[in-house]
């Protein structure tokens, strides 16, 4: 096959890709000063069925928590620009003994990454440092004024590694969403030339009872998923064009297709997309489906959560250029 046919045949599977994506209209929703301080690093977001839920990553020696928005007022703010947002906080009470469990066995707490509620049952995911072996899953219930953790609810995740057994630098699992009656989790690192998985898990007792396989590699990070209608999941997937170890997550020197995304004459280049991802019995496949903006290359979004027929998207604290910032925009189509 010529590299001329090869290019041109890469081309028009990126055109059919997004041959039916959706258009849609980004709204910017100015927030509190206490939500859009850079110190909160959101690192998830999930609709119930009243609020939108903002997760904090509650980094070592930070305040563990979790804002809300309830989604008349966020109605009403897609509706009118000026209106001031009010919030609600939640602590999250009883991490700390859970850190504790965790560094008896062997993890290393960095932060949450990853909610999911089902009704007052909030499920969180925890990144590791890059040298634990495991990452986990914690369990809490959602009440008026805070969110209980279950002490006794501490469920091990074996990270994937590369085929010299190395970690795979900075990263967790940052997907969480509900498969029928289960939970099912992705890791943000999905480039293994096979044995690229989604965990499951039973929501009870939190053991993990099977796994579905990825048809084909997802490139650069996978930073958060939302649940759709009939075994879709929307995913947000993110790359940072940064070196050093984050070189991980480059795509290979003879991966033509990937690299226009995210390479130009003048070198790496912050990208970001949606992708949609369906189960279909024991495989998971995935396509493109929408582009960010050019102006919004630049800032690590981190949290997606469907709502109505668009999504809310938001950031950890980096953004294009300082003073960073939280920024939590509303995709409407």
């Amino acid at each position: 096959m010529s590299g001329k046919f090869l290019l041109l045949l890469l081309v028009s599977v990126q055109v059919r890709l997004f041959a039916q994506a959706p258009h849609f209209k980004v709204l910017e929703l100015s927030l509190p000063e206490e939500i859009r301080n850079p110190d909160n690093e959101f690192s998830g977001l999930y609709c119930t069925a009243q609020q939108l839920l903002l997760l904090s990553e509650s980094r070592p020696n930070e305040e563990a928590k979790l804002y809300a928005f309830n989604l008349s007022d966020l109605d009403h703010k897609i509706k009118d620009s000026s209106f001031l947002l009010p919030y609600l906080k939640y602590p999250i009470q009883n991490l700390e003994p859970l850190k504790h469990r965790m560094h008896d066995q062997g993890m290393e707490y960095e932060g949450l990454e990853a909610i999911l509620a089902d009704r007052n049952t909030v499920w969180l995911s925890v990144e590791t440092s890059t040298a634990s072996a495991y990452a986990c899953l914690l369990k809490g219930t959602l009440g008026k004024t805070s969110l209980l953790l279950d002490t006794q609810f501490l469920t091990a995740i074996r990270k994937p590694v590369r085929g010299d057994n190395e970690q795979i630098y900075n990263a967790g699992f940052e997907s969480l969403a509900l498969k029928d009656k289960d939970i099912i989790t992705l890791f943000e690192f999905n480039g293994f030339s096979r044995g690229n998985n989604a965990a499951v898990f039973d929501k009870k007792p939190g053991k993990q009872i099977n796994s579905i396989r990825l048809a084909d590699a997802i490139p650069f990070r996978l930073t958060d998923i939302s649940a759709g209608g009939h075994n879709h999941y929307t995913g947000i997937n993110y790359f940072y064009k940064g070196a050093g170890r984050d070189a991980i997550y480059r795509p290979a020197a003879d991966d033509t297709f990937n690299n226009r995304l995210v390479k130009t004459s003048s070198g790496y280049q912050n990208y970001c997309r949606l992708i949609d991802l369906e189960i279909k019995g024991d495989v998971i496949r995935w396509q493109s489906l929408w582009e960010f903006p050019e102006q919004y290359l630049g800032y690590n979004w981190e949290g997606i959560a469907l709502y109505k027929k668009g999504y809310f998207i938001i950031n950890d604290r980096y953004t294009p250029a300082k003073p960073y910032h939280t920024k939590l925009i509303y995709l409407a189509e």
